[in-house]
């Protein structure tokens, strides 16, 4: 009997990962809380950091095909060990958001009844979250695409009714935070700041669509017209996003958890209302969506680099049956849990933050050596054929690949690091600092240890 035919990762379903992955309903609250200079901030993002990500990310994407992604454009350019940096940071990231987001679930059930959850109670659903994925991300890309397009159509239905809702409470109502033309300027206080990661965040991506590469009909083509066409629609029911949030709490009151479903009951006058509670479920299942779409990338990285001594020898155990990363899956379970059954130790009133900073700080690391990998390849692989070419001359690419990285940096400190010394924000910072330090040692080892085997 032959084998059926294969399943192909169509356009259709490119675009909507790219949207599933790029577009992060839960970092729109976080965003939010920058106040209406957001806006600014979103332009001035979308021109300076996600157009020539978005380049440099179709041009790699399409010439390197295969599950590496940035693990191979970066070992390629500048060897293993930065290879092995790259497939560790962008790895860890994952269980820690995993981890984050988890603790949402808890928050907005007890949002919606009014009443506090017991701690065991919390923690059973949080690693009911956690080892849901863990299951799913067994199963191919393909075989999990309904998943995808599901999350990513409910996350353009999320913010659609947020921003109609936000025109009609600001018709009705008036606005919570006051449009001006010098609140919309941008501020530079380090709260403000802090929140910017977030932006950069909202707009990464793109590159774990490449590692689908395999299972696409045409991924030459397929890649750049995903990745242009998502980000397009990305750019805009994100900033329709966040003005809806916008009107219904001032931004110096917003939850970085909770924000999103509470401007929903502020502008529907509900707690319970049927737009409520049909918002908030549809929220926790884009929870969902976000980490299967991400682990099926994530995985694969992980994976692959272990196949070439980089990671450890566990990450690169994959199912006799898939062929699916199953060992990275695990592991993405196991850490994400000790992270939720120590989290109610944690001094830090905001968890959420806390986990979710955490990673934003490993996640951008990961992206730091992507810029001048684009740069070097040009040069020492000139070569190979590019089915997509970023056009422009050597000075042009240099500025191109620069902006992104000067971004990160500038990101990363004012989100890391603690740069005054009141007890507020020590105990906020402290911990990002001092995880990120952990975790950076701990990828020195194993990259340094792999590696002199």
């Amino acid at each position: 009997m032959s084998e059926a035919p294969k399943k192909k990762f169509r356009l259709i379903d490119a675009i909507m990962t790219v949207i599933c992955v790029v577009f992060v309903a839960e970092a729109a609250a976080p965003v939010a809380a920058i106040g209406n200079s957001q806006y600014f901030w979103w332009i001035f993002l979308l021109i300076t950091f996600l157009l020539p990500y978005g380049l440099i990310s179709s041009e790699l994407g399409t010439t390197y095909e295969g599950d590496g992604g940035m693990y191979d454009w970066v070992s390629k350019a500048f060897g293993n060990k930065w290879g092995g940096r790259v497939s560790w940071y962008y790895w860890i990231n994952f269980p820690l958001w995993m981890a984050s987001l988890a603790l949402m679930f808890p928050n907005v059930i007890s949002l919606l009844t009014g009443t506090e959850m017991g701690l065991v109670p919390s923690l059973l659903i949080e690693l009911a979250f956690v080892w849901i994925i863990v299951l799913i991300s067994f199963n191919s890309i393909c075989d999990s695409a309904w998943i995808l397009n599901g999350a990513a159509a409910i996350k353009i239905l999320i913010a659609v009714t947020l921003g109609i809702l936000g025109i009609y409470g600001a018709v009705t109502h008036g606005v919570a935070n006051e449009y001006t033309l010098s609140s919309m300027l941008p501020k530079f206080d380090l709260n403000s700041l802090s929140y910017i990661s977030v932006i950069l965040f909202n707009c990464l991506g793109f590159e774990v669509v490449c590692t689908f590469a395999g299972d696409m009909e045409n991924p030459k083509k397929q890649i750049p017209q995903s990745i242009i066409a998502g980000g397009l629609v990305i750019a805009a029911i994100y900033i329709f996003m966040a003005f809806g949030i916008g009107v219904a709490i001032p931004s110096d009151q917003i939850s970085t958890s909770t924000g999103l479903v509470a401007s929903v009951q502020i502008l529907t006058g509900s707690t319970r209302g049927v737009i409520v509670i049909a918002v908030a479920i549809g929220f926790l299942l884009t929870l969902f969506g976000n980490m299967i779409s991400w682990s099926l990338g994530v995985n694969n990285v992980a994976a692959y680099s272990a196949e070439n001594g980089d990671m450890p020898g566990v990450f690169k155990i994959r199912s006799k049956k898939t062929n699916m990363p199953i060992g990275s899956a695990v592991m993405n379970g196991l850490v994400a849990s000790l992270v939720l059954i120590i989290a109610p130790f944690m001094p830090n009133e905001d968890l959420f933050w806390s986990f979710f900073a955490l990673n934003l700080v490993m996640f951008l690391l990961s992206y730091l050596p992507v810029f001048p990998a684009f740069i070097k390849l040009r040069k020492t692989d000139a070569d190979t054929e590019r089915p997509f070419k970023v056009p422009g001359s050597p000075l042009f690419l240099k500025i191109l690949a620069s902006l992104p990285m000067i971004l990160i940096v500038i990101a990363l400190i004012f989100t890391a690091i603690p740069l005054s010394f009141d007890a507020e924000t020590l105990s906020s910072k402290l911990p990002i600092t001092i995880g990120a330090v952990i975790f950076i040692i701990i990828g020195e080892v194993i990259v340094n240890r792999k590696r002199d085997k």
